[in-house]
């Protein structure tokens, strides 16, 4: 059975060489991105930490445009929504009042109420007077 063995590269083994292994060959398109933005020299000292704060405003301003975005047209959605229902509710309602005065006639309230006897009167109303003493 073989060993186990921790090889600390030798001298066949440079640094680039590590970082050509695993970057590939390098005509991939991250690849591409990174030759071009060139990002190892931003960060050949370390992570920029002055930089942090503006990063994190500029992600909590993308948060909050990103969320503004949904809100809104979530809202739009809602207003198309009502609206319609306020179409249908009015076409509701100028229907049942059209109803309603058509069945509130003169001539159909007489037809309506013939059924159960009652008839039309031809004289017409008569005011009754009462004066101050009688009552």
């Amino acid at each position: 059975m073989s060993e186990n063995k921790f090889r600390i590269g030798g001298p066949e083994r440079s640094n680039e060489a590590r970082v050509r292994q695993h970057s590939g060959d390098g005509k991939g398109f991250f690849s591409g991105i990174e030759r071009r933005l060139r990002l190892e020299s931003y960060f050949e000292e370390g992570f920029p930490v002055q930089y942090l704060p503006k990063i994190l405003f500029v992600l909590l301003v993308g948060l909050l445009y990103i969320s503004n975005t949904h809100y809104s047209e979530k809202t739009v959605r809602r207003i198309d929504r009502v609206q319609s229902e306020v179409e249908d509710l009015r076409a509701d309602y100028t229907t049942l009042k059209s109803d309603l005065m058509f069945s509130s006639k003169q001539s159909e309230v007489a037809r309506k109420v013939k059924a159960i006897g009652l008839k039309e009167s031809l004289n017409p109303p008569t005011k009754v007077v009462i004066e101050e003493g009688e009552y």
